[in-house]
């Protein structure tokens, strides 16, 4: 059962935005998806708890959950609920914030939040911990079912 999840994990890509540029004068508040982010990279290591939504312990739709709300975001706490909100985005479209859904051996529906269109931060399965995994790796890239994109993108001032 754990050898779904088994995979490599990743580090936090550097095409991800820290939640200060140094480049900047005027100190910007971060955005809802930089703080989502930040919010779910910094529970990486959490062990993977069933029905776990705090730090100490988080299953899929937990640490989605959490990061989503401390952010500001309302998202539903299963990982079904969270299927049926926000807008569908197709694969080739991801952006860091989306949520990223799949089949897995192990999980009926299997949730993550996207780092960018190839990277996610999950907590994976029993006896795991919260990671970061890859798309293009498997099991997660014959197990993709789709997306749902949470936070909406504001043009730019």
């Amino acid at each position: 059962m754990l050898a779904a999840c088994a995979t490599t994990s990743h580090d936090i890509p550097h095409s991800v935005k820290p939640l200060q540029s140094p480049e900047a004068s005027v100190e910007q508040p971060p955005s809802s998806v930089q703080l989502m982010i930040h919010t779910a990279a910094s529970m990486i290591g959490q062990p993977y708890r069933f029905g776990g939504a705090a730090p100490g312990g988080f299953d899929c739709s937990g640490l989605v959950e959490y990061s989503a709300i401390s952010a500001g975001i309302h998202v539903p706490r299963t990982a079904a609920e969270q299927l049926r909100t926000g807008s569908p985005v197709k694969r080739t479209d991801l952006h860091a914030g989306d949520l990223i859904f799949m089949h897995l051996a192990s999980k009926e529906l299997h949730v993550g939040i996207a780092l960018d269109g190839q990277l996610f931060v999950h907590a994976p399965s029993s006896g795991g911990h919260v990671r970061v995994d890859s798309l293009i790796a498997p099991p997660y890239a014959k197990g993709f079912i789709g997306a749902r994109r949470v936070v909406s993108f504001a043009a730019p001032p």
